[in-house]
């Protein structure tokens, strides 16, 4: 499986917001901070507004921030932002055109490989899903109790 890596960059983004709550960050200073393409790195945050996980503002003040706590926003939340919701695996049922083939048989429910596949997906969005952007940024401040701070001075030095 492949995630689209606009996953990575919103997932990032919304950490560095929570350090800064309350205030509208630019996409071009939420891309300038990593250095990613502003136009790309918007699109991502827009489906993120969509989803509700972003408020967007327009004008001289706007940009995006959070719309919820950062402890009601999963990374499954912004995985099925980003790449949509669809499986991963989708059984094509191609046992129906194999020999000795039953034609009134659900090889989505009897396959093997189907099944294996089936719950590999629910144990990796039930691991997204028991993650949240707080827990991931309390792991950097673990890390890195400078974090937040950096971040907020980041943004308070970028020009407009």
């Amino acid at each position: 499986m492949k995630m689209n890596e606009g996953v990575e960059w919103a997932m990032h983004s919304c950490v560095n917001l929570s350090w800064i709550p309350g205030r509208a960050v630019t996409a071009k200073h939420l891309a300038a901070f990593y250095d990613l393409p502003t136009a790309y790195l918007n699109k991502q945050l827009q489906a993120l507004a969509r989803a509700g996980i972003l408020t967007s503002t327009s004008g001289p003040k706007g940009g995006f921030q959070l719309a919820r706590d950062p402890e009601r926003i999963s990374l499954l939340d912004i995985v099925v932002a980003i790449d949509g919701a669809e499986d991963a695996f989708r059984c094509r049922e191609i046992l129906k055109d194999g020999p000795g083939a039953d034609p009134k048989a659900d090889y989505v429910q009897i396959c093997q490989i189907s099944q294996a596949m089936r719950g590999a997906e629910l144990t990796y969005r039930r691991e997204l899903a028991g993650r949240t952007i707080a827990e991931i940024a309390d792991r950097v401040v673990g890390a890195n109790p400078a974090a937040p701070e950096n971040v907020r001075r980041r943004f308070d030095n970028l020009k407009s």
